[in-house]
């Protein structure tokens, strides 16, 4: 059987990275793509699962899966850490899977150094102008914090040339098609079908 693929996604907030990937996941069986779930030590938010949007663990068992190398990437973020589990990734991957990981440019940093055959996507935004407009348009933020975030979104955009490929979110539904088109094309790579045809391949160039 293939191996499924990693596939690190990165945006700024406001590209649209969330609804690209939820969008995605809409038009995939399970059995074909799934996103990742991280472990969290934050509390549980109303509507939350357990195994379905986190993995909420503690704190000490955090810290002890960080001292085992559990996690192929982690983070601390206003006193919460969040991690990727190494062993879940895999287990899934190896049922041929493909995983989407929703994260930031230092994550998939850390995630290249460990599985260097993940695949990579930045998303970017058609302008500053569209981004600005789409943070607003939330509603939830004041000048300041959208000023602030406008700020870091530069900073993170400056990593796109990191990443194997590149989308610009001008118009939602061609940026999916896209984004379809990238898993398309990796599943169509000579490594993943030699191994999902080798039968059919054998018989084919059988004398």
């Amino acid at each position: 059987m293939a191996q499924g693929t990693l596939y690190i996604v990165s945006a700024p907030s406001g590209a649209g990275k969330s609804s690209l990937i939820n969008a995605l996941l809409k038009t995939q069986p399970l059995y074909d793509t799934q996103v990742s779930i991280s472990h969290t030590t934050r509390a549980k938010r109303p509507g939350e699962n357990h195994a379905e949007h986190y993995f909420f663990v503690s704190v000490d068992e955090f810290k002890r899966m960080i001292q085992e190398d559990a996690f192929l990437e982690y983070a601390e973020v206003f006193g919460n850490y969040y991690g990727t589990s190494k062993a879940a990734i895999e287990q899934v991957l190896a049922t041929g899977v493909d995983i989407f990981l929703d994260i930031d440019w230092q994550g998939a940093e850390q995630i290249r150094r460990r599985m260097p055959q993940a695949r990579s996507i930045f998303i970017l935004p058609p302008s500053k102008e569209e981004l600005g407009r789409r943070l607003r348009g939330r509603g939830q933020d004041s000048d300041e914090v959208i000023a602030r975030r406008m700020a870091q979104a530069v900073a993170e955009m400056t990593h796109y040339a990191e990443y194997d490929y590149l989308i610009v979110n001008d118009d939602f539904d061609l940026a999916l098609s896209d984004l379809k088109t990238i898993i398309r094309a990796e599943r169509l790579l000579l490594s993943r079908q030699a191994l999902r045809h080798d039968a059919l391949i054998t018989k084919l160039l059988a004398d």
